[in-house]
This record gives structure tokens, C-alpha cells and sequence, in this order.
């Protein structure tokens, strides 16, 4: 709901059918910058989730759990980004950049899914390097199929769980005349700031669902890596440690990204001074990571380029053989 002034002056209830995304300040020319940006960043997150995806269901030697927990990473950044960034490229060239307000409750709902679901699937790669390096001989038994499945499904629900809370919190806030909001999707901090009720307890339920998410999931990528790094230390093979350095590597490059982010934007409160400082970190973290997630696990992993550079061979041999078959 949002208040709208009587004639005395004071505020009334009434429905809120759209918002304002504001977006980012400048003229038509940095608008225009700022739209090539961001869909240079798009189509590569596209491009490249969609590649991981393909990759690993084509190729037989990616069908472990590692690559199938990636696969479903790769899947949620395509979704994630998918969520942000399209309605962002219409703004950019538009000039009322209104959204509905139910399209800003859905917009937020699938964010806030998806964004909590990649927090814990990185935690569940952590775990899973864990028993693969700290105990490979229980590997297959403890990382079984039906075991991947279910920490995949807990990751989903997890992200759920958390949206429908933060969703419920601070939609059913009444919101003040201005229906403005001063960001570039729908998000909690610029709404909390249209409420024009307390939002101490929204502020606390942010505080402590993020906390909680952010902090578990870091305890277990930390503990994790701790446990990895004293194993690789103690193998004898130089090879070996260096294969699982480039792999685990390449994944705590990916979580030092997108948790170091995320803590700055919602964990401490008043870490970001301003919502322009905000709106760069949000970029960060909803286009620039599920961009660079394709390209860290593909360039610094050599099964992927293995698997990529078969799948080119297989590419390359089916369209000789279609023209040979159109020749003769």
C-alpha cells in the first residue's frame, strides 16, 4: 500500500499499482554507456552459463557430482541475471521506467530466491571438494546420486524459504506518497526506505536471515578449504597438489566474490554510505559474478576445456560428415 495526501494535508491509504525503478543518475549518454554495459555483461553470463550447462550434459566424464552441483550453479546464475537484467536494458532506454507492483514483488520473490540458492550451492561445492580430497575413499558412497539430489533440493528450499520471509516482511509495509524507488530492481534497503512505518523489525529479519545464510555458509566454505589445504599440503605429489589447487582454487575465487559482495550490501548495517555505492555493489553481484563463474570454472578448470575442446572434435566431425553425405 502507499499514502497519498488528503486535502488537509494529511495521508490516506491507497492501493500502490506501480513503481519508479530510478536507476542510475546521468543523461541520455550514460544511460546509453551504462545499457551497452550492462548487456555486454548479459549476453556473456548468457552465453557462457548456457555453454557449462551443455557441456557438462554432453560430456560423460563431467557426470560426477562436483560438475553436476556446477551445472545447477550455472543453471541459477542464468536465472539470476535473467531476473535483473532484462528489465534494467528497458529502462535504460525508457523514459518512465515503471514497473507494476506485483511485477516488483515477483522481481524480489525470484532475486531473493535464487541469490540465497547460489549462497548455499556454494556451500554444498565446499563440502563436496571436502569429502572428495579429505576423504576420497568415502566419496562415491557419501556424494551418491540421491545425496547430490537432496542438497541441491535443501539449497532451492533454502532460497525459498528466505524469500517468502523477506517478501512477506516488507510488502505488507505501507509505503509513503513516493513510489520511487531508487535502485535499479527491487530490492529491500531502497523499499525500507518509501515505509513510512517502523521498519526495525523488517531491518532486524534482513540483518539476521542474511547473517545467518551469509555466516553458516561461510563457516562451511571456510572449515571446508581449512580441511583441503592441510590435505594437499601433506600429499607428496607435486601434480596432485597442483590440480587441486587449480580446482578448489577456481571455486574459492567464486565464493570470495559473491559473499564478500553480498555481506557488504545487506549483513552490517550502514556499510554502504550511499545507494549509489549500492547500486554499484549490486551490479557486482547480479550480472558481473554469474558472468565470471562461467569463465573462472572453464579457463582455470582443465576437464571443462577438455570437455570443451571434445565437444568442438564431435562438432567439427558430424559436419564433415553431413557434407560428404550432401557430395555424394
Amino acid at each position: 500500500i502507499a499514502m497519498s495526501p488528503q486535502g488537509d494535508g494529511n495521508l490516506s491509504v491507497m492501493s500502490l499499482l506501480e513503481c519508479v525503478l530510478d536507476g542510475f543518475e546521468g543523461g541520455p549518454q550514460t544511460q546509453a554507456l551504462l545499457f551497452a554495459l550492462f548487456l555486454a555483461l548479459y549476453v556473456v553470463a548468457v552465453l557462457g552459463n548456457i555453454t557449462m550447462m551443455v557441456v557438462i550434459t554432453l560430456d560423460a566424464r563431467l557426470h560426477s557430482p562436483m560438475y553436476f552441483f556446477l551445472k545447477n550453479l550455472s543453471f541459477v546464475d542464468l536465472c539470476y541475471s535473467s531476473v535483473i537484467a532484462p528489465k534494467a536494458l528497458v529502462n535504460f532506454l525508457s523514459s518512465s521506467k515503471v514497473i507494476t507492483f506485483e511485477g516488483c514483488i515477483i522481481q524480489f520473490f525470484f532475486f531473493a530466491l535464487l541469490g540465497t540458492t547460489e549462497a548455499l550451492l556454494l556451500a554444498v561445492m565446499a563440502y563436496d571438494r571436502f569429502v572428495a580430497v579429505c576423504s576420497p575413499l568415502h566419496y562415491p558412497i557419501t556424494m551418491c546420486p540421491s545425496v547430490c539430489a537432496r542438497l541441491v533440493l535443501v539449497s532451492y528450499c533454502g532460497g525459498c524459504l528466505n524469500s517468502i520471509m523477506q517478501a512477506s516482511f516488507t510488502f505488507t509495509l505501507p509505503f509513503c506518497s513516493s513510489n520511487h524507488i531508487n535502485h535499479f530492481f527491487c530490492d529491500v534497503p531502497p523499499l525500507l526506505k518509501l515505509a513510512c512505518a517502523d521498519t526495525t523489525t523488517n531491518e532486524l529479519v534482513m540483518f539476521g536471515l542474511c547473517g545467518f545464510f551469509i555466516v553458516d555458509t561461510t563457516l562451511v566454505v571456510l572449515v571446508s578449504y581449512g580441511y583441503i589445504t592441510v590435505t594437499i599440503l601433506r600429499m607428496r605429489s607435486g601434480g596432485g597438489r597442483h590440480k587441486l589447487f587449480s580446482t578448489c582454487g577456481s571455486h574459492m575465487t567464486a565464493v570470495s566474490l559473491f559473499y564478500g559482495t553480498l555481506f557488504v550490501m545487506y549483513a552490517p548495517p550502514g556499510a554502504v554510505e550511499s545507494m549509489e555505492q549500492g547500486k554499484v555493489v549490486s551490479v557486482i553481484y547480479t550480472l558481473v559474478i554469474p558472468m565470471l563463474n562461467p569463465l573462472i570454472y572453464s579457463l582455470r578448470n582443465k576437464d571443462v576445456k577438455d570437455a570443451l575442446w571434445r565437444l568442438g572434435q564431435r562438432h567439427t566431425a558430424t559436419r564433415r560428415m553431413i557434407a560428404r553425405e550432401t557430395v555424394s
